[in-house]
């Protein structure tokens, strides 16, 4: 059983006690030189125990440690236990396949590092016998996640989605009702109604994603709103509405693509396959999303800047386990929906929640939380949060509160949502809010209360004229009851005469449309026991996120037990900021008892490499050395030990680094074969890192580069890993 990110010392005893005789007994050679009789592997690891417990020997291995050793051993603490191709994963785009190979295969040298095998898969660990030393290293992400401090927060560039942009959407869906075509395609008419309104919106990718959020549903070629949906939307803060949104844009973009990753068929329209598979799992991988976005969003600082490559490894540490996300399109959601900010190579956090674990929020350190930190829909309303710019139209400042830019959009119609947000109430868009129940009274105080009671006196009068108006002609819609003339009598009981609003006729009476199961209930104590009921589907098609009522539409999403929180160490915290002496004095000491003794060229040479690679913990490591030379890496014209190595690394199967002259970029792979072509050497070597698509695409799509072993300037071959044998 782990205990914390180290196991116990004996399950690291069993595991290097797997090694097969030949690997183990020749590691224990680097570490004791000539090795006694009988052998014991229970001895002998008792021995490298207490070896790697000294004083002066953990103190050496300390020192030794460099800033990729730190990134390596942080990066295995933070993953727990990875897999080796889950750290090739983690550091893609960054660290190279050669390099990193080289980096592990070198700390399991060193002890530093060691592989386990459960369930026929290998897994990296930290030693727990240096566990004083490396613990300090394992606790520092910053170099994982390295950031920057910014003064003040950059001005936005883009046009995004946010509430205002929401509450824009909704007044411009309940405009247009007609929205789209039979094939399911959006209205010519309408695209070129949003482009005026909406000039920098991906309006049919908005629209989709608000449809999986169950903002909006269809209905034939109609698009409603929902307003039960828009309204719970409130219940969440302003971050976590923007992380929905941007786990269903998300969503929306990665149906249109093919398993591949390629674009669909231009046929088919652009994120339908979202609503085409089931609902249960549409939710689920929304869900998944929009808890990965919180995560992310939780382990950022505010005011600080990280470099994009750091996001996308704290996105793939955060979501390790569980379905792969696209990483540019999950990021590119993110921002448009200003929950980051991006520029160049480095990313920032642009919309913070008060809500958050994030404490201090002020780049002065005083606690004062940024201009933009968001509210509950619950909280006292902002005041001053819109301003009248004409009698009939407003201007809606950023800092508006949800409920109140939803509760504008109800009753007006939007004409500007680029850099400002500008809504105008009409004469229609005003009867469509009485047809809602809202009166003239609730519009008139809402915009005195936003804009400081700064509104003209003609909109008072308008309103009131349009309310007197809109109740002189009215077409009610409600539940219609209808009693034969020997059931009439039911009309007068108490029950049910308290729900009815007006008789129309005898025997026909309208009721509240809200008041069916209170009427089916009438008539049951009454003594009805066989109702005729008109079945309707008036509701949202169910494309939404949850169930019908209240807060389950929207759950929050949780802060606690964020894994691996990107914070960066206080000054004082850094590990290793003391350390005497520097590596390379170490080294050059080393090299220099070297020098002293009478070896010949191999046994130097090899003696020499152990010293650069870092094996050399003590003098005795020296002296008592058995030297088996192994020739890593040739160059140039040595075109026999070019040779040599390459049939090694065929027989071992060990990977190879190839530099050539004029390519831009190294080969890594496994050797397969030395032809012979034209009095010439062909190295065949099968690829395996990130490049190999451009290498296949030079050689003519064949699994494997060709290359002579002439025109090689550099041929190295990387050590495999002291377990791979096991495998």
């Amino acid at each position: 059983m782990k205990n914390g990110i180290f196991r116990q010392t004996d399950f690291w005893k069993e595991s290097m006690m797997t090694l097969p005789d030949s690997a183990f007994f020749e590691l224990m050679r680097t570490v004791f030189g000539k090795i006694k009789t009988p052998y014991s592997k229970q001895t002998l690891m008792g021995d490298l125990e207490k070896f790697l417990s000294r004083s002066d020997i953990k103190k050496n291995i300390a020192n030794y440690i460099d800033k990729n050793d730190r990134r390596i051993i942080t990066a295995i603490a933070s993953l727990e236990e990875p897999a080796p191709g889950e750290l090739e994963t983690f550091f893609s785009g960054e660290i190279s396949y050669a390099k990193l190979t080289d980096s592990v295969v070198n700390l399991e040298e060193r002890f530093i590092v060691y592989r386990f095998f459960e369930k026929g898969k290998g897994r990296l660990a930290l030693n727990p016998v240096l566990k004083s030393i490396l613990s300090p290293l394992a606790a520092d992400k910053s170099l994982l996640f390295p950031s920057s401090g910014m003064e003040e927060i950059p001005p936005g560039k883009t046009v995004h989605l946010d509430d205002r942009m929401l509450a824009a959407l909704l007044s411009f869906v309940s405009q247009n009702k007609d929205f789209y075509w039979s094939a399911g395609t959006i209205r010519r008419k309408i695209l070129n109604s949003a482009k005026k309104a909406f000039p920098n919106l991906p309006l049919e990718t908005i629209i989709g994603a608000m449809r999986i959020l169950g903002l909006f549903y269809i209905k034939d070629e109609y698009l409603f709103p929902d307003y039960n949906r828009f309204e719970s939307f409130d219940y969440l803060s302003r971050q976590e509405r923007m992380e929905y949104c941007a786990a269903a844009i998300y969503c929306y973009r990665d149906s249109a693509l093919k398993k591949d990753g390629r674009p669909a068929e231009e046929n088919t329209p652009p994120g339908e396959g979202a609503f085409s598979i089931s609902p249960w799992l549409l939710r689920e991988k929304l869900r998944n999303c929009a808890v990965l976005m919180h995560q992310i969003i939780c382990s950022l600082d505010a005011f600080t800047f990280y470099p994009i490559p750091a996001l996308y490894r704290l996105m793939y540490m955060l979501n390790r386990g569980s379905a792969p996300v696209n990483g540019e399109m999950f990021i590119g959601a993110m921002e448009n929906t200003g929950l980051i900010a991006m520029e160049s190579d480095r990313c920032w956090l642009a919309l913070t929640d008060s809500s958050s674990p994030k404490g201090d929020m002020s780049p002065k350190g005083d606690g004062s939380p940024k201009g933009d930190v968001p509210t509950k829909g619950d909280e006292p309303p902002r005041e001053g949060a819109i301003a009248m710019d004409t009698p009939f139209s407003m201007l809606l400042y950023p800092e508006i509160a949800y409920n109140d830019a939803i509760d504008i959009a109800a009753f007006s119609r939007v004409i500007e949502a680029g850099m400002n947000i500008r809504f105008e109430l009409t004469r229609d868009s005003a009867v469509s809010a009485f047809n809602r129940g809202i009166t003239a009274r609730i519009i008139i105080d809402l915009l005195r209360r936003l804009s400081h009671d700064r509104i003209d006196e003609n909109l008072v009068f308008a309103l009131h004229d349009w309310e007197k108006r809109h109740s002189e002609v009215v077409l009610r819609r409600g539940l219609l009851l209808t009693l034969s003339p020997e059931r009439r009598y039911l009309a007068d009981t108490r029950q049910l005469s308290a729900l009815i609003t007006e008789t129309i006729a005898p025997g026909i009476y309208l009721l509240p449309e809200t008041a069916e199961e209170r009427v089916g209930d009438a008539l049951r104590k009454a003594g009805v026991d066989i109702i005729a009921r008109r079945v309707e589907n008036n509701g949202a098609d169910g494309d939404g996120l949850y169930g019908s009522t209240g807060r389950s539409y929207f759950p929050p999403l949780q802060t606690e037990a964020l894994p691996g929180k990107a914070q960066r160490p206080s000054p004082s915290a850094k590990p290793g900021a003391e350390k005497e002496p520097p590596a390379s004095t170490l080294i050059d000491g080393f090299h220099s008892i070297l020098s002293t003794m009478n070896l010949g060229p191999e046994e130097r040479d090899e003696l020499a490499a152990r010293i650069d690679r870092r094996l050399v913990l003590c003098e005795s490591q020296l002296k008592g050395a058995i030297v088996r030379y192994e020739k890593l890496e040739a160059r140039g014209l040595d075109y026999a030990g070019k040779a040599l190595i390459a049939k090694q690394a065929i027989a071992m199967k060990s990977p190879v680094e190839v530099v050539c002259p004029g390519r831009k970029e190294n080969i890594f792979g496994i050797p397969k074969a030395l032809e012979k072509a034209g009095g010439e050497s062909i190295l065949v070597i099968e690829l395996l890192d990130d490049k190999a698509e451009t290498a296949l695409q030079e050689a003519a799509l064949h699994e494997a580069v060709r290359v002579p072993l002439g025109k090689i300037s550099l041929l190295r071959r990387i050590k495999k890993s002291i377990f791979e044998t096991v495998t």
